[in-house]
This record gives structure tokens, C-alpha cells and sequence, in this order.
């Protein structure tokens, strides 16, 4: 999709399902599976959206979504279904892993930046050779010592071998990646999560990662159970949503197993989504294709 002067695409690298509860927290399930039904196990579909921005200048990548490097009885806990491998994510935008420039992850749970690292001749290696990774240094020494309700979203061999190979930019706070990309600190889901927000021309768009994953998450109490600091989510949800819907951004969420892109409206007194039509996923070249289901 063409914005002001970037090139817009959405790569769906897989898609899994989580426990429903724990996806909106004290939410009761009587009103979130009216627009997210579970299945017999209580979990949700969820997708990995990886949102790729090619500015002209340099090739952005925002997250990397689950990875490939899962057994089977984990691939089963989580209804995992892998759509690319580490080697074939960018086929579809006719792109090589090789191309991106930089690659941002929100934070370090394993459904960000599992797709971050691969195993090549028995060895971890980050998949995008020739990239910087974008991260919080708050967040990454989080990582490392995080309590035992937050340490199992948290895999070492995910992000570990990306600064093995010096290829980690850590930044401190909000920053600006490329001319019309930055990353900026929200803290919420945890306490150094990042959204990326960018503009070109007279476009402006933010990709809301895990501080609202899902169109479903909109209504800004609708907060995750996996959220460290559920109120700052929700003051940071409203403030965000607000500037979207008076400046009509594009919005991008990354787990929504739908059309993951649209602009927010105010509805009375409350948000609401409406997502771009379905050809929209459709890349210009003629050769990519639109989301794969999920049904």
C-alpha cells in the first residue's frame, strides 16, 4: 500500500491462539467472545502481523513474530500454524532477508521476536543478517531478570544471538530510526514496551503492537491479563486512540487475526475500528498475496 512516500505491507507470519481470559483480563467472557469466540480449550485465534515499511532509503521490518523453532507438543499448546519459514518471510514481498535494513521489536516475549534468530549449521543465527535490531535497553535488561509470572515469555536463544553478532541497536526512550520512523516508549504491557509511529507526507500511522494487539482491544479497559501495569495501558490506549481518530491515522494491530489495518472513529463516547478492504493486503507488485485465513 502506497503511503505518502513509503511502500506499506502486511506479512502474516503465522497464526496461534492464546487462553481468552488472559487476552482481555477482567473482562468478562460473555462480552469478548461476542467479537472473539473461543474454542473448547477457551483460547482465541490470533495472527503474527509483521509490518514491513519501505521508505525508498532503507527497508524497515517491525517485528518477527513467533519463528519456526517450536516442538511439536508447543506447536500444539498453542494451535501454532507457521505460514513462512525463516528463510521464505519475505517471498511474498519479493524481498530476501538479506534486503532489510532494520527490524523493530516492541519487546522481547517470544511472539515478537521468535522470528528474530534461526538455526543455520546447528548454530543460532539472527535470520536478518544485515540488519540492526531496534530495542529497548530498558527491556532487554528486563528480560534477564524478570519474576516468575513474566520470565516464561522471555526466551534467550530468541534475542541473545542478535547481540552475539552485533547487530542490536539499543536505544533509550523514544528515537528516531529512519527520517519519518520512530519508536516510542508507552510502557504498559511492559515497562519499556514501544509502539513504532511513522509519517510520510501528509500520512500518519502507528503500529500499536501488544498495547492493542487486537480490533477487539479498542475500547481502552479491554486490556490483556499478560499486561504488566493494565492501568497504564489503559490511560496509554486512550491518549493514542484519540490522536488516531482526530488526525485519522492508519492504525496497524498485531495480532488481529482479521483485517489488520484501518482507521479509528469516535463513536459518541466510545472507539471505534474500521479496517481497510481486504484488497489492501494485496501488494502492488501483482505477485503477493492478500492474509492467508485463519478460519
Amino acid at each position: 500500500m502506497r503511503f505518502g512516500k513509503f511502500d506499506l505491507s502486511i506479512i502474516r507470519e503465522c497464526v496461534f491462539k492464546l487462553d481468552g481470559g488472559a487476552m482481555f483480563g477482567v473482562v468478562p467472557k460473555a462480552l469478548w467472545s461476542k467479537t472473539s469466540p473461543a474454542d473448547e480449550e477457551n483460547r482465541v485465534v490470533l495472527a503474527c502481523n509483521l509490518l514491513l515499511i519501505d521508505t525508498g532509503e532503507k527497508k524497515v521490518l517491525i517485528e518477527t513474530g513467533m519463528g519456526d523453532r517450536w516442538s511439536e507438543k508447543e506447536r500444539e499448546r498453542y494451535g501454532l500454524k507457521s505460514l513462512v519459514s525463516s528463510a521464505t518471510i519475505l517471498d511474498q514481498v519479493n524481498l530476501k532477508p538479506e534486503d532489510i535494513d532494520f527490524v523493530v521489536i516492541s519487546h522481547l516475549h517470544f511472539d515478537h521476536v521468535g522470528g528474530a534468530t534461526m538455526v543455520k549449521d546447528g548454530k543460532l543465527v539472527p535470520v536478518f543478517p544485515n540488519a540492526q535490531y531496534v530495542v529497548q535497553k530498558g527491556e532487554w535488561d528486563f528480560a534477564f531478570k524478570a519474576n516468575a509470572r513474566a520470565k516464561a515469555s522471555y526466551r534467550p536463544d530468541d534475542f541473545v544471538p542478535l547481540q552475539e553478532h552485533n547487530q542490536i541497536l539499543f536505544v533509550d526512550g523514544d528515537h528516531e530510526v529512519v527520517p519519518g520512523i520512530w519508536v516510542k516508549v508507552t510502557g504498559g504491557h511492559t515497562s519499556h514496551h514501544q509502539v513504532v509511529y511513522f509519517e510520510s507526507e501528509n500520512d500518519k500511522g502507528v503500529y500499536f503492537a501488544d498495547i492493542i494487539p487486537t480490533k477487539s482491544h479498542v475500547t481502552p479497559p479491554w486490556v490483556m491479563g499478560y499486561d504488566h501495569y493494565p492501568l497504564i495501558s489503559c490511560d496509554i490506549k486512550s491518549d493514542w486512540l484519540a490522536r488516531a481518530a482526530q488526525e485519522n491515522w492508519l492504525v496497524v494491530f498485531d495480532h488481529e487475526p482479521g483485517i489488520p489495518w484501518g482507521r479509528v472513529k469516535v463513536d459518541g463516547n466510545k472507539f471505534a475500528f474500521e479496517a481497510l478492504a481486504e484488497d489492501s493486503l494485496t501488494f502492488a507488485s501483482g505477485k503477493g498475496k492478500a492474509l492467508a485465513s485463519v478460519g
